[in-house]
This record gives C-alpha cells, structure tokens and sequence, in this order.
C-alpha cells in the first residue's frame, strides 16, 4: 500500500513539475469568479457556465503542455509559429463574420478569432529577434521589430478591431521595452499618432468608431443612443458600493440595463454584485498574475525568456487596465474583455497558452546560454 501511494506521489509529482502553483493558484481564483459572475449575469445559465468550464479546461490543458516545452524548444520554433498564426490572420479578411467587421472564422463547432493567437506569437516573434543581437538594441533592429509588430496589427486594424490591434501591438512594444529601449523612441511613436490623428479621423475611422470617441468625450450627449452602454456601466459600478448588492441580486444586468454583460462589461456586473471588495479581491489576483510574470521574467537565464515573460505579463497587466478604463468611463469602449471573467473561448484559451510558456521559462530556467 505504501509502495502504491509512494507510486502516485511520484507520478503526480512529475505530472506536475512545471507548474507554477501560485500563478495557478491565482489563475483558478479569476475563473472561479469568472464562472460566478457568469452565472448571475446569464440569468443562471448552466449552459453558459458549463460551456465557459470546458474552455477553461481546454485553457488548463494547453497551459500545461505548453509549460513542459523548455525556452530553448519555444526559440527554435518561434518564427514558425509566427508566420503560422498569420495565415487565419488573412484569412478572416475573407471568409469572416461579425457583427462590425470580419473578426470570427466560423469552424462549425465554434468560432475562432485568429487575432486572439497574435497575443502570444509576436511578444514570441519579438522576443526571438531582440535576442539575436545585442541590447539594447540599435536603429535598423528596431525598424525591423517594428515591422514584425505592424504587420499583423495591421491586418487586425484591416477588420476593424482596434481594440484587439491596440493590445497585439503592445505586447510587441513590451518586447522593445524590457530590451532597453529609449524612451525617446516611445515618446517619438506617440508625436507620430497625435500626428496622424487627424487623418485617421476623416478617412481611417469607421463612423460608429468615431461615435465611441465622441461618447466618450460626453456621454450625456446622446444617453439613450451612443452614451448607453457606458452611462449604464457607471451606474451599475456605482450601485454597488462598498460590499455590493449581493450574488444575482445585481438590478442593473437582471434587468438588461449593461450591455454585454457577459463578455465586455462583465466586471461591471461584479462591481454592482460584489462592490469594492470583490473588485479589490480580483484586481488583487490580476496583481499577483502580473506580479508573478514579471518575477519569473526577472529570474530567467536567457535574453528570449526575460523578453517573452516580461511582455506577456506587462500585456496582462495591459488587458485588465483597459477593460476596467472602459467600463468606468475613463476610456472609450473599444470591446475588449476581462481576462478570465468575459464568456469567450479563443481569449481564454490563448491567454492560459501564454501563461503556460511564462510557466517553462520558470520550470526550465538553469538553462542558461542566448
């Protein structure tokens, strides 16, 4: 008997050498939370519940294998891996669906967006070409970052999905960052958009774009068109209060008062059911995530692996930072989840990916060399 339970504690021991159990541990805590808020914003749906658990589960399955692939395996592969998450990228050009643009490939079973990929293969691509010369890095490496970076936030601008663009791109722009970038170069990119601004307001935006940022500016402007969404967000983080108005008792969704209350303004549910402290509870898991992230980035023994781990924790951080901006009316709505709290698959799934690559730089990090 004693052989036997030795036998499983080994093999569990194994099974499990590349988790990294405080991020895991923070990472169940947000989907918990995600499935009960899910629950009482669906009007206690078991089906939606049931169907977000199974992404979960695939999410967990993906993080797992993806932690027992070593950097070194990861690097070899990166620029295979990026050029392979551009094709669905050109391909929703022409065969996707969505409401506002072409975002969604449906494969008959779900719809996948191949955007979603982007999150983890260019902070990877970035990362892979940083490493190959010397940081911080010079003037023609980072034109050539630059362009791995804008080409497929280009194509996802083409959809339109400037929401997701924003974030894809960042998490490349993380990537020259943590190398040592100068700060000039940031300061010279932002010159640059307040410069375009202008033109991309007359010919580049669509017009229910520029009403986003119209609403934004004044959302009282049109409170039953354009201003809804946010003023009704507002109102709904308001109610909540210092404790929240309790588990399903939330006025605001049951009535049909937020708009996607299961996907983009989901935290404004909790924030109308749970008040500050579940706001502070689940920003303070966001934290620990990030915090992790950065840790494990801090610690890694190679350029690729402090690259890659620092950029997908800074995109986390990144994430959170704008969906809770935009549903408190400090930023325009650009239709971005919560991680981990918004119902969707691909989101889920590709940021549980990431999470399982910062898992093997920690799992794998005595490897030392470029």
């Amino acid at each position: 008997m004693n052989a036997i339970l030795r036998w499983l504690l080994e093999m569990a021991a194994r099974f499990t050498r590349t988790v990294d159990w405080i991020l895991l541990a923070a990472l169940l805590g947000l989907m918990g939370l995600g499935l009960a808020v899910l629950y009482s914003a669906s009007n206690q749906s078991s089906a939606m519940v049931t169907s977000q658990g199974a992404r979960y589960l695939v999410g967990l399955g993906v993080m797992w294998l993806l932690s027992r692939v070593s950097p070194v395996r990861l690097r070899s592969v990166t620029p295979v891996v990026y050029v392979l998450t551009l094709l669905p990228l050109v391909a929703v050009l022409f065969v996707g669906t969505g409401r506002s643009g072409q975002h969604w490939i449906d494969l008959g079973v779900f719809f996948f967006q191949p955007a979603e990929l982007l999150k983890l293969s260019l902070p990877m691509m970035a990362a892979w070409y940083l490493n190959t010369g010397p940081l911080p890095p010079r003037f023609g490496r980072v034109l050539v970052t630059a362009a791995i970076i804008g080409l497929p936030t280009g194509l996802i601008l083409l959809q339109p999905d400037f929401g997701t663009a924003m974030l894809v791109g960042a998490s490349g722009a993380f990537a020259l960052f943590l190398a040592g970038l100068s700060w000039w170069w940031f300061a010279a990119g932002a010159g640059a958009v307040a410069a375009i601004a202008p033109v991309a307001w007359l010919w580049l935006l669509r017009p229910y774009q520029r009403d986003r940022i119209l609403t934004f500016l004044d959302p009282e402007s049109d409170p039953l068109g354009t201003g809804w969404n946010i003023i009704q967000s507002k109102i709904a983080i308001g109610s909540g209060g210092f404790s929240g108005q309790g588990w399903g008792q939330g006025s605001q969704s049951h009535l049909n008062y937020v708009p996607e209350h299961t996907t983009d303004f989901v935290f404004a549910v909790l924030s109308e059911e749970f008040g500050w402290l579940g706001v502070a509870f689940a920003l303070s898991l966001y934290l620990v995530v990030v915090g992790r992230c950065l840790w494990i980035a801090a610690e890694a023994r190679d350029g690729y692996s402090r690259l890659l781990a620092g950029s997908l924790g800074l995109a986390m951080f990144v994430y959170v930072a704008v969906n809770g901006g935009m549903i408190s009316g400090l930023l325009p709505v650009v239709g971005v989840p919560m991680p981990l709290l918004s119902f969707g698959g691909t989101a889920a799934v590709s940021l549980l990916a990431g999470l399982g690559v910062v898992m093997a730089v920690h799992a794998h990090r005595p490897i030392r060399g470029r």
